[in-house]
C-alpha cells in the first residue's frame, strides 16, 4: 500500500530535511486546494512552538536582531520566518534581509523568506499557514520578522505568542509606529542602536508612554540593544522567557491562541467572500447588474445587495 505523499513529506520535514519542509511552504504560499489540505494536515501537530513576531519601521535593525535572537534562543532548531509586503521583483528588502540574517543566526536555523507581492489580504492566512507547517515540523522557536509598519504588519504582530517592536534613537520611526497600532500590540520594546547619542532619551519617552498608558497586568519591558555587536541580546531573550512564563502562567497563551485562530477563520470567510464576490461581478448576473446601475436604473447599494443574495443562497448555513 503506498503512503500519502504530504505524509511523507512532513516526516521527511520532522526528520530535518529542508527541501520537505520548503516544499510544504511553498505549497501555502500558492493557496488553493493542496494549501488547505497541507493546513489541515500541519493542524494536527502544531500549537507547541513559541512563535516570536519582530516588527517596527524600515532602519531599525530588525533583521540583524532576528539573526542573532536565533542562536541566543539555544534552541536545536529554530526557525525565521521572514515578510516582505513588497514585490520579490524589486530585490533589495529579502536579499539584504536574508544576507544580515545569515551571517549572525548559523548553520542549525531555517530561513525563508515570504513576499506578498501586494496581496496582503492573503497574508492573513499565508502566515499562519506557514507557522502551522514549521511548528508541525518540529521548528522551536519561529520568529516572525516583517519589513514595514502598516496594518499588514499590525496583523502579522497578532500572529505571534510574543511580539516584539524595535525602534531606535531619534524617534522618527517610533511616531510611524505609534500610527500603526504597533505600540498597542507590543510585549516587549527594544531600543536597537543603542550606541547612538539619546538611545537612553528613547527609552525614557517609551517609559513615559508606558506609563501613561498601563493599565494593570504585564508592563511591556524596554531593551537597549546593538544587535551589531550582538549587545543586549541575552537580554532581550531573557525577556521573551519571561513573556512566555507570564503567558503561560497566567493562562493568556491560551486565551491569546484561541482569538488567533477565530481571528484566521474570520480572515479565511472574508478573503473567500472577496475571491466569490469578484467572480459573481464578472459573471453573467453581475454584468447585467452592473449595466443597469451604469443606465441609472439600479443604485450600487441595490445591485450589491441583489448579487449578495445569489452568494448567500448558494451555500444556507444549517443549525
Amino acid at each position: 500500500m503506498s503512503r500519502d505523499p504530504l505524509d511523507e513529506l512532513f516526516e521527511s520535514a520532522r526528520g530535518g530535511d529542508r527541501r520537505a519542509l520548503g516544499k510544504l511552504l511553498t505549497m501555502v504560499e500558492k493557496r488553493g486546494d493542496t494549501a488547505a489540505m497541507v493546513s489541515e494536515r500541519a493542524h494536527r501537530d502544531a500549537d507547541h512552538a513559541r512563535v516570536v513576531g519582530v516588527t517596527g519601521a524600515p532602519g531599525t535593525g530588525k533583521s540583524t536582531l532576528t539573526g542573532r535572537l536565533a542562536p541566543v534562543s539555544g534552541a536545536s532548531r529554530p526557525a525565521i520566518l521572514a515578510i516582505d509586503p513588497s514585490s520579490p521583483l524589486t530585490g533589495g528588502a529579502i536579499l539584504g534581509d536574508r544576507i544580515r540574517m545569515d551571517s549572525h543566526v548559523g548553520s542549525g536555523a531555517f530561513i525563508r523568506s515570504m513576499a506578498t507581492r501586494g496581496h496582503a489580504g492573503g497574508l492573513a492566512v499565508a502566515v499562519p499557514d506557514a507557522v502551522r507547517v514549521l511548528d508541525a515540523a518540529g521548528c522551536d522557536p519561529i520568529i516572525v520578522e516583517t519589513v514595514g509598519v502598516g496594518q499588514v504588519e499590525v496583523s502579522i504582530a497578532a500572529a505571534a505568542d510574543t511580539t516584539v517592536v524595535v525602534v531606535t534613537p531619534g524617534w522618527g520611526d517610533a511616531v510611524q509606529a505609534n500610527k500603526a497600532g504597533l505600540l498597542e500590540v507590543a510585549d516587549i520594546f527594544v531600543v536597537n542602536k543603542a550606541d547612538r547619542p539619546d538611545a537612553r532619551g528613547a527609552r525614557r519617552d517609551l517609559e513615559l508612554m508606558l506609563d501613561l498608558g498601563h493599565r494593570g497586568g504585564w508592563r511591556a519591558p524596554i531593551v537597549l540593544t546593538t544587535a551589531t555587536e550582538g549587545e543586549g541580546i541575552d537580554d532581550l531573550w531573557a525577556e521573551i522567557e519571561r513573556h512566555t512564563a507570564h503567558l503561560h502562567d497566567s493562562g493568556e497563551l491560551i486565551r491569546r491562541r484561541c482569538r488567533r485562530r477565530r481571528d484566521e477563520v474570520a480572515d479565511r470567510i472574508e478573503l473567500e467572500l472577496r475571491d466569490r464576490a469578484h467572480q459573481i461581478i464578472q459573471n453573467q448576473s453581475g454584468e447585467t447588474a452592473l449595466g443597469r446601475v451604469d443606465r441609472h436604473e439600479l443604485s450600487p447599494a441595490a445591485a450589491a445587495e441583489l448579487l449578495l443574495s445569489t452568494l448567500t443562497a448558494d451555500n444556507p448555513i444549517e443549525g
